[in-house]
């Protein structure tokens, strides 16, 4: 990935924005994105910082009505949420924004899969009022830049096509990169 990537990912079904930076920072042990997001009315801010191999280590989010979250993996795999001790993630490693695409890059990024290649996950999803629960999933790798998303506790499911940084270009039915 280059030093830093912009994209503009934007709602199809309902007004929805929003504007991601990446920032490679491997010369200070990882990686950052920070981004402000729009959606059904409600201003998301936030930052994440990710291992130089995309796995997640913080979450800062607030948004327009007050509302803020601070979650944590510990290199251990603990986690916390506000301050507290959240065994409940224990086998998460990802997050999962419900209002960004941008999520969907670290599984893609860090889980390498070759074509063909699947692979079931456990997510700490963040509701948009920032509640924290975990989430089963699984990404199938259909071809050099699609991935099938597959809810594992749900029927939704969606194919996504990456850019080659493995940023979301589209999601049908929820985004789509302007």
């Amino acid at each position: 990935m280059r030093d830093s990537r912009h994209a503009d990912p934007v709602a199809r079904e309902d007004p929805r924005s929003e504007e991601v930076l990446v920032v490679d920072e491997r010369c200070e042990g990882g990686i950052a994105a920070h981004s402000s997001v729009t959606r059904e009315g409600t201003v998301y801010g936030y930052r994440v910082r990710l291992t130089p191999r995309w796995i997640f280590s913080e979450l800062a989010v607030h948004d327009d009505r007050g509302r803020s979250l601070a979650l944590r993996r510990s290199e251990s795999g603990a986690w916390t949420a506000g301050g507290h001790d959240r065994p409940d993630l224990a086998a998460a490693v990802d997050i999962d924004l419900s209002f960004s695409p941008f999520t969907n890059t670290l599984p893609v990024r860090r889980l390498g899969l070759g074509i063909g290649e699947s692979r079931d996950i456990v997510t700490a999803y963040v509701t948009p009022a920032l509640d924290v629960l975990p989430d089963p999933q699984r990404y199938t790798r259909t071809g050099e830049r699609h991935y099938l998303y597959e809810s594992r506790d749900s029927d939704f499911r969606r194919e996504i096509l990456v850019d080659a940084d493995g940023l979301v270009v589209d999601y049908p039915g929820l985004f789509t990169r302007v």
